[in-house]
């Protein structure tokens, strides 16, 4: 069911008008009795649900990464 309001009213009920269109209603704003705006949830269908994994084998991490820091700079870091 689409709510239908004049300008005034929605300027005065956005926050409201919003949280309507989130819930998947549609919000028509009218001037004049006349409809010239729908609003809508926004919804991106580009991106979809992220999958896990995605960057595998993009980046390579050398073995030296993996091995313990110098004592010495562990020493001033806490310092």
């Amino acid at each position: 069911m689409n709510k239908i309001m004049n300008i005034h009213e929605a300027k005065t009920n956005l926050s409201k008008l919003i949280e309507i269109a989130l819930l998947g209603e549609e919000v028509i704003i009218s001037k004049s009795g006349k409809p010239i705006v729908k609003l809508t949830a926004y919804k991106n269908n580009k991106l979809g649900k992220r999958k896990l994994g995605n960057a595998k084998n993009l980046f390579k991490i050398d073995k030296s990464f993996f091995e313990p820091l110098p004592k010495d700079l562990l020493e001033n870091f806490y310092q």
